[in-house]
């Protein structure tokens, strides 16, 4: 499904949460799909059990998946509010990313209003 960067600052139990949240977002996750098994993505990733169970209960906590008894996991109805806010967050820590890389504004602002006009077009065209 995913690897763990164990070299990483970011404990393992919040890169596993990210992690799924971002196959949401990208569509590869859908409503209802059945995520692996705590003992099954502890096998996969090398990981504690029960890094994965954090995980996964953050998630639950959060409306990101939700557990049936004997059946496993499985990915919830998400809010697109929800889903905004992450997609937001990522957004900023990929233009902090770029101005410390050496990008400007002006720059930026270009390829936001590239792609809001590409968006615009193949609505458009549908």
């Amino acid at each position: 499904m995913f690897t763990i960067d164990l070299t990483s600052r970011t404990p393992i139990y919040e890169q596993i949460y990210f992690k799924i949240i971002e196959l949401v977002i990208k569509g590869s996750l859908k409503e209802n799909d059945q995520i692996p098994s705590v003992r099954n993505l502890a096998k996969d990733t090398g990981v504690n059990p029960n890094t994965v169970a954090k995980a996964y209960q953050e998630l639950e906590r959060n409306g990101i998946i939700y557990s049936l008894t004997g059946r496993g996991s499985f990915i919830a109805k998400i809010d697109n509010s929800l889903i905004k806010e992450f997609i937001l967050s990522d957004f900023d820590s990929s233009v902090r990313k770029a101005i410390t890389n050496g990008a400007d504004s002006y720059e930026l602002k270009e390829r936001i209003d590239r792609i809001s006009d590409d968006i615009k077009g193949e609505k458009y065209n549908d």
